[in-house]
């Protein structure tokens, strides 16, 4: 696609999302310069599908809107593996305008934690960022509401790596594709949770799990 045509595409992307969602012209401006470090920083590091570009509005943000809408009322995440700060960023952009909101993000990678970093310092956002295995942010994790993830790893996983630092009343929200039956149907085998499936937008077939009252089966 050639550079007249991704910028048409990325507008007619964007005005389709910002009418989905009914947002502050405040975070519209900060949605807008994400957008803009994004592709910026992707001439450098690869953060997300070059493929997707031109779709970063539908592909990439919109995820981050519905979740913020579905959990309206958690003011503290963390959001786990970040990469290109989705969905965390895009929460930490919504938390900007909420008294008390704050973001964790969990990035080993260098690069990319750079690159969220310079988001949040020059968005103004309530986002820290911690450049360091997901294993070893226990007192991060114990600190929040809500944890987020987004094609990271299986549930089985990533229950695995979260459970032996939340608390019993932290919800996990996660973005999951296709194949999210065969990883819930793993994860059931050893663990015992409350679940609510929410149909994603972005994708056919995708979805938004709400996963509470996470709990290890006992060995048989």
């Amino acid at each position: 696609m050639g550079k007249a045509a991704t910028e048409a595409k990325l507008a007619e992307e964007r005005a389709l999302v910002l009418s989905r969602h009914a947002v502050s012209r405040e975070t519209g401006e900060r949605l807008d310069a994400y957008v803009a470090l994004l592709r910026t920083w992707q001439k450098s590091i690869n953060l997300v599908s070059p493929a997707t570009i031109p779709e970063i509005w539908t592909r990439h943000v919109e995820d981050g809107l519905v979740l913020g809408e579905r959990a309206r009322g958690i003011l503290r995440w963390a959001d786990l593996g970040s990469g290109a700060g989705l969905p965390g960023l895009i929460l930490a952009i919504l938390m900007a305008e909420r008294e008390g909101g704050e973001v964790h993000l969990v990035e080993s990678n260098a690069k990319k934690a750079a690159f969220l970093r310079t988001v949040a310092r020059e968005l103004a956002l309530p986002a820290t960022v911690h450049a360091e295995r997901i294993e070893d942010c226990g007192s991060v994790l114990a600190g929040v509401e809500a944890i987020s993830a987004r094609a990271l790893a299986s549930l089985d996983d990533l229950f695995a790596l979260v459970a032996p630092h939340t608390r019993p009343d932290t919800v996990y929200w996660f973005l999951k594709g296709r194949a999210h039956e065969s990883e819930i149907a793993q994860a059931a085998a050893h663990w015992r949770f409350d679940m609510v499936k929410h149909a994603s937008p972005v994708e056919d077939g995708s979805v938004l799990l709400e996963i509470c009252s996470l709990e290890r089966l006992a060995a048989r």
